[in-house]
């Protein structure tokens, strides 16, 4: 069980990244200091449950409201594009310098924090691996969720020091930071939306390969 432990918490660890999340953090709570515990208590709880129900339902809810695996890839990935030009261009940053108190539709604890940042298709799609694949049982079961626990209460405590980590860069250090980070993340959402389009376009070569081969037999 300790194996099985270590392998789901390194897996998801690596997926969800705790670490290179701290700058996007920051960035995205860019001069709201005092509800940034709040927005971080909030992404990871949000973010918690939303990993819960996928490991524990998996393929069987996306499947039951008529949705791919590749669809939300695709989708994830599309709405983590928008957020990355937002911090190239620093339209983010502007809007909180002119707010003294941010706005509710500028809460970034759901979207993009929780999702598709740390609950996003990749952790969702590990938990289904996890739990489809090797798991049988509730003890072993238990023992993933625990991990996924674990990880997303470790990204807690990386928020929780985001704080710190703004006083030390400075803001001349956060505005470089941010605009790397939207770069980055805008790399990683063409990632997620050619994860998506993977399956489609290799059925399609399949079907193209069939056809070509169908008239080759027709042609001879």
């Amino acid at each position: 069980m300790f194996e099985l432990f270590v392998t789901a918490f390194v897996m998801l660890f690596l997926v969800i990244d705790p670490i290179g999340l701290l700058p996007i953090f920051i960035s995205l709570t860019l001069g709201n200091n005092k509800n940034r515990l709040k927005i971080g208590l909030r992404a990871c709880s949000v973010a918690l449950g939303i990993l819960l129900l996928f490991g524990l339902l998996g393929e069987n809810l996306l499947s039951f409201i008529g949705i791919g695996m590749p669809a939300f890839k695709i989708s994830g990935g599309l709405l983590l594009f928008l957020t990355a030009v937002e911090m190239l261009f620093s339209k983010r940053g502007q809007r909180r310098e002119e707010q003294t108190e941010m706005d509710v539709h500028d809460d970034p604890s759901v979207f993009p924090l929780a999702t598709p940042l740390i609950a996003g298709p990749g952790s969702m799609a590990t938990m289904i691996l996890l739990l489809d694949s090797d798991v049988s049982g509730v003890t072993s079961t238990l023992v993933v969720l625990s991990a996924m626990i674990s990880v997303v209460f470790l990204t807690f405590i990386f928020f929780s020091l985001g704080g710190p980590f703004e006083r030390l860069l400075g803001k001349t250090g956060i505005n470089v930071i941010t605009r790397l980070m939207g770069m980055l993340l805008a790399a990683l959402s063409v990632q997620f939306v050619v994860d998506g389009l993977n399956p489609t376009l290799s059925t399609i070569e399949l079907i193209s390969g069939t056809g070509g081969a169908l008239v080759s037999m027709v042609i001879a």
